[in-house]
């Protein structure tokens, strides 16, 4: 990620300071000794447009009063050569000193550092002058930004003003990373804000400077000199942290690596598909529901945050990778579960995932109603998945489409009388022998039961399910060449739904219209009631990107001259 990041101070002699600064150098990188050449260069450069940095006022005082001035001001001594770590994977140097070490950055540095900590700004976008805000020009580049205060006991109002700055030229990736940054940005925060309460309640437990304010007579020639000392105290000395800057190096060059491979660019042969949009939009919503749960006060916040991760993290990140991993029998593959069940109930069960019917798995084995649920859900698109993987309760169907529970929950008569629902109930047939019998053999293992008050047939449609078992059942056809007709299958529905949402839905089409557009379609005849069914169903997977695209281009076109 071209971006960096920045701590600056708000000095009440100088203004806003930049302290320290981490930047990411890509590869072909210079030698050391041209680096060498340029980090003396640069420092003596730096030094002097220091000078004009921020607002300086300018105190009649001696050289040595003018040295102790700059200490808040300074992270790393000119002579520091500074902080390098190298990433192995990608070559990328992280390194880290007071400025940035290269020249035409110290300029977009230094207006970064300036306004993240202009009052103008701060008190109308963060009431109370602390919390995240975001600015910035295609010029200078963009800024995201979150200020905060120190304590200190000898500065006025007993606390100092800083802010952590990331400054990067893409404006999109900054505001897609921003949940990320708020979330680490305020760990940083908040560590380097209880190690200085620490300190400063130790110092008012030996001096308490409230009182000897209160006590010490006011004289405007003395006021300077006091001014200007309580000014010099460096974030050092706030936090008697010996390795403080070590440490945020550390702590920004991750940063910089976490932001730049969380998101990666990935060139598409076409439109993105409703998967891959659903999938975006979620991750989105988790980490944004996330960065409102680190603000959150309470224990109820926490143990929601860890149910909801777990939630998410069972449903969306157990792949074909993580099904492999998954120790103790499993189901590998649709085929493998329609040789363990049964050609017939294969058919019965998957006609009520394609329905949108609640699919009930009982069992004492959740990893293997788990690698269940993993094979099945290959048979829709993502966003008409809604999974709770194991239960000690029953969820009713609006919550999931996708339930497994323990042995001893019982099943409400108003969803055992149900057409919309089917259950599988897994008993043990040979317990303790797994390793006599062999992991893959589950028929051996396992009895299955399928139950469901749904007398409706299920061997006409819908058509994807035909053409689906008609691939499973040629055996010449590998898993891999099965998955890949699926995903076509997928594919060619999806289509389909996008065509009927768009006539019924957008342009609110009549039923005899609609009815044309179905036989366009080849939803029509045989299964056609099971087709109807299946799009209608599917039609709640669409993305909203999808959606809120094609309202916006309906409403430009009737708005449209031309018609």
């Amino acid at each position: 990620m071209n971006a960096l990041v920045a701590l600056c101070h708000f000095c009440e002699l100088h203004g806003p300071r930049t302290l320290f600064c981490t930047e990411a150098l890509h590869p072909p990188s210079p030698s050391p000794s041209s680096l060498a050449g340029v980090t003396g260069h640069g420092d003596r450069d730096r030094d002097g447009d220091r000078e004009g940095e921020g607002l300086t006022m300018r105190a009649n005082s001696s050289a040595t009063q003018r040295g102790e001035m700059c200490e808040g001001c300074r992270s790393l001594p000119t002579s520091h050569p500074g902080f390098v770590s190298i990433d192995d994977e990608t070559g990328i140097r992280f390194l880290s000193h007071q400025h940035p070490r290269q020249p035409q950055l110290f300029s977009v540095v230094r207006q970064a550092c300036v306004r993240s900590l202009s009052c103008e700004v701060n008190s109308h976008v963060c009431p109370g002058r602390e919390g995240p805000i975001f600015f910035g020009d295609e010029q200078h580049g963009f800024v995201f930004s979150h200020t905060f205060f120190i304590k200190d006991s000898l500065a006025r109002g007993f606390q100092r003003w800083y802010s952590i700055v990331m400054v990067a030229m893409d404006r999109i990736y900054l505001i897609n990373s921003w949940p990320f940054l708020l979330r680490h940005l305020r760990l940083t925060i908040q560590s380097l804000q209880s190690t200085a309460l620490k300190v400063f309640d130790i110092e008012q437990g030996v001096c308490p400077q409230r009182s000897v304010r209160m006590n010490s007579v006011f004289s405007p020639a003395v006021f300077p000199h006091q001014r200007s000392g309580n000014a010099a105290r460096s974030l050092t000395s706030l936090t008697q942290h010996p390795n403080l800057w070590a440490s945020l190096h550390s702590s920004f060059s991750w940063l910089l690596k976490a932001c730049g491979s969380r998101l990666t660019e990935k060139l598409l042969e076409g439109a993105p598909t409703e998967d891959t949009l659903v999938l975006i939009e979620k991750q989105t919503e988790q980490e944004e529901e996330m960065s409102c749960w680190e603000g959150a006060e309470g224990g109820d916040s926490t143990s929601q945050r860890h149910q909801s991760e777990s939630k998410l993290g069972l449903d969306f990140l157990c792949d074909d990778a993580k099904l492999n991993e998954l120790p103790g029998p499993k189901f590998r593959s649709l085929r493998h579960l329609r040789q363990v069940l049964g050609v017939a109930e294969f058919r019965q069960l998957v006609w009520h995932v394609l329905m949108g019917n609640q699919v009930i798995w009982r069992g004492a084995d959740p990893r293997l109603i788990q690698s269940a649920f993993t094979v099945l859900k290959s048979l829709l698109p993502v966003g008409c998945v809604r999974s709770v993987p194991y239960s000690a309760q029953y969820e009713e169907a609006y919550k999931c489409n996708f339930l497994g529970l323990s042995p001893d929950v019982p099943i409400p008569t108003h969803v055992s009388s149900s057409d919309f629902s089917v259950l599988v109930d897994v008993s043990i047939e040979r317990s303790g022998q797994i390793s006599a019998v062999g992991e893959d053999d589950i028929s051996a293992l396992y009895q299955f039961t399928i139950s469901s008050a749904n007398t409706q047939p299920t061997d006409r449609g819908p058509t994807l399910l035909n053409k689906l078992e008609v691939a499973l059942s040629n055996e010449n056809l590998s898993v891999d060449v099965v998955s890949h007709c699926l995903l076509c299958l997928k594919e060619e529905w999806m289509n389909k739904v996008k065509v009927l949402f768009k006539f019924s839905k957008v342009d609110g089409r009549g039923r005899e219209d609609t009815q044309k557009v179905l036989a366009l379609l080849g939803a029509t005849g045989t299964g056609e009631e099971d087709n109807v069914r299946l799009l209608k169903f599917w039609m709640t997977g669409l993305s909203k990107t999808y959606k809120s695209h094609l309202m916006t281009a309906v409403r430009g076109g009737e708005r449209s001259p031309s018609q």
